[in-house]
């Protein structure tokens, strides 16, 4: 059965926490050729959200919302794994991500780092664009705002 689990750090279990940093580092370091320190301070912050979608014990799709700074919250850490991919769940997992932060960080405006090759998705989720396109590890980014 397919189901979100939105939890802290330190309510993952070993076996999700697993998954969630192997399918990151599967995905983020191996196959978008990134060498960077992928698990970082942020993962275990106490305002760290975690949200994983999981079917039969089997994380199929991630992401993380966490305070960037006093007024603004991010989405980030945005993945779907491989065996999931073209199913249409990355706009559930983004629509859950974005209430998750309205929630959890009520008031706060909502940022993510996007690839630009994702900024249509994301502005069918109600993101626009803010400043210009910059590489982030040999990738273009571009920021983008929730307009709510």
């Amino acid at each position: 059965m397919t189901k979100f689990k939105i939890k802290s750090f330190y309510e993952l279990s070993h076996d999700e926490l697993f998954q969630v940093f192997k399918l990151r580092v599967d995905i983020f370091v191996v196959e978008q050729q990134c060498p960077y320190p992928e698990i970082d301070e942020v993962d275990r912050a106490s305002s760290t959200l975690h949200i994983v979608l999981s079917d039969d014990a089997v994380v199929k799709a991630y992401a993380r919302c966490y305070l960037k700074s006093n007024d603004t919250a991010a989405i980030g850490r945005v993945l779907i794994s491989p065996a999931a991919r073209g199913g249409g769940i990355a706009y559930t997992l983004m629509e859950k991500a974005i209430e998750s932060c309205q929630s959890r960080y009520a008031g706060k405006q909502i940022e993510i780092s996007a690839q630009t090759y994702l900024q249509t998705f994301y502005q069918k989720l109600g993101f626009k664009s803010i400043g210009e396109a910059y590489l982030e590890d040999g990738i273009e980014h571009i920021d983008m705002q929730y307009i709510q």
